[in-house]
């Protein structure tokens, strides 16, 4: 299949998504399952990789700018801008896109094979719709959290590295992070998450719900959607990042 057919097929599918569903009620009896499916359960992945990145930033940033003209607090501030404007947003999406990315395309993949989707298309429902919208929304809506969430736990690795170690002091570091803060670097973050969300979610429900075949078409669905939605969240990446901070 040619690109220009994939995406026409893409938009054709999220225009099925994003009519009116059939039944409210069942889109807010989902909505909470997919909150805690794709937004809560993934926690535990952001804490580790958050409070790792902000130490090993702090450590590298500080070794790396062994020079008396600079001041004591460039370390906290490059990491403090560092996490804000990239890894919390850019990096972390592109790896929740590897985490729920797969997951997606793997769950309505399986449906897809065993038919269950046929099933729902006979009973008169609007399939895409029914399993892609809950999902669509429901990473929408944390994703922004979830990035806020790595900033704080990311800045409070390199805090640990102050504490903890004698690579630099927790008042220098303090100081850094507190120094020349643009409040609207965090904007431009939570702007980028949200349309990376709806990338990875679209993407991987896309990819899923054509995975016509056997298992063997279930494991391709993943791999296609996790490596054309890190592709299009560096593309989408850039293209803000021209917008916003130009």
């Amino acid at each position: 299949m040619s690109w220009f057919q994939t995406t026409g097929k893409y938009f054709l599918l999220i225009q099925k998504v994003f009519r009116k569903p059939d039944s409210w009620k069942m889109f807010f009896r989902q909505f909470p399952k997919e909150l805690e499916s794709l937004g809560l359960n993934s926690l535990g992945i952001v804490i580790i990789i958050s409070v790792f990145i902000g130490a090993i930033m702090t450590i590298q940033t500080k070794l790396n700018t062994e020079n008396p003209l600079l001041p004591r607090y460039s370390t906290g501030l490059v990491t403090r801008d560092t996490l804000l404007l990239e890894f919390s947003s850019t990096i972390m999406c592109l790896i929740l896109a590897g985490k729920v990315g797969s997951n997606i395309a793997s769950e309505i993949g399986t449906m897809r094979i065993t038919e269950q989707i046929d099933a729902l298309e006979i009973m008169g429902v609007n399939s895409a719709n029914y399993l892609i919208l809950p999902k669509i929304v429901a990473f929408v809506v944390m994703m922004p959290f979830l990035v806020i969430f790595s900033m704080g736990i990311g800045l409070l690795g390199g805090l640990f590295v102050s504490v903890f170690t004698d690579i630099i002091t927790p008042s220098d570091y303090i100081y850094g992070i507190q120094y020349a803060f643009i409040p609207f670097y965090v904007t431009y973050a939570i702007v980028k998450s949200l349309f990376f969300a709806f990338i990875i979610t679209s993407v991987a429900s896309f990819y899923g719900y054509y995975a016509y075949g056997g298992a063997l078409e279930v494991g391709k669905a993943s791999t296609n959607a996790v490596v054309n939605s890190s592709i299009l969240i560096l593309l989408v990446n850039l293209a803000l990042t021209q917008i916003m901070l130009n």
